[in-house]
């Protein structure tokens, strides 16, 4: 029930096959500079990594879950050690984009294949999107309402993509929390700005 994609020189196993019905799934906790994470897996594949009360929290997590310890949970857990450290892993856990439509696996891959350390707006996305399906064009705020139900923070880093003039949009977990992984990854923020009104995507306002 899995591919395997090349990513970086890193095997990203993704769940191509949907399965009837929803089995037990499991969570873990791991505490972050930023706060508290909570991170979900099928038992062999990371199905969720959320800020803990972020908007969208845990959406996609089954109601029949119990924590434990899985080896997916040790690998992301040293895969977030090594990101909050200031530097860029060099490998990535196992994840799942089964719980998305078929548009926002289209935009959640292309967020994988953003640079650590670099950017893409909104609008690029949308133009890659529109390339592939072989349209003139494709709705940025479409884009933006895949990238803000985004289940997989961080590693699948929804927090790279800004508007096209360089505002900080659309942050599910908040753009203080958009602005402090940015600087993790020794991005220079002061070449974007936060909008004084209309700056996250649950309102679906793209820069």
């Amino acid at each position: 029930n899995y591919i395997k994609v090349k990513k970086n020189n890193c095997i990203v196993r993704e769940r191509w096959k949907r399965v009837r019905g929803r089995d037990m799934e499991y969570i873990h906790h791991y505490h972050s500079p930023l706060g508290g994470i909570t991170v979900a897996s099928d038992g062999e594949v990371l199905t969720g990594l959320w800020f803990d009360g972020q908007k969208y929290f845990a959406v996609t997590l089954a109601k029949e879950h119990e924590e434990k310890i899985l080896p997916v949970f040790e690998e992301t857990d040293r895969w977030l050690d090594i990101y909050f450290q200031g530097k860029e892993p060099d490998f990535l856990p196992p994840v799942s984009f089964a719980s998305g439509s078929e548009f926002r696996q289209e935009v959640w891959k292309i967020l994988l294949s953003i640079p650590y350390g670099k950017t893409m707006t909104y609008g690029e996305i949308a133009a890659c999107i529109a390339k592939k399906r072989g349209l003139t064009r494709m709705s940025a705020q479409a884009v933006g309402g895949a990238v803000g139900h985004n289940p997989i923070s961080i590693i699948v880093p929804c927090h790279r993509v800004v508007g096209t003039d360089g505002s900080l949009t659309g942050y599910a977990g908040g753009i203080d929390k958009k602005i402090k992984l940015l600087e993790y990854e020794h991005m220079d923020v002061e070449q974007f700005y936060v909008p004084k009104k209309g700056t996250i995507c649950k309102n679906k306002t793209i820069g």
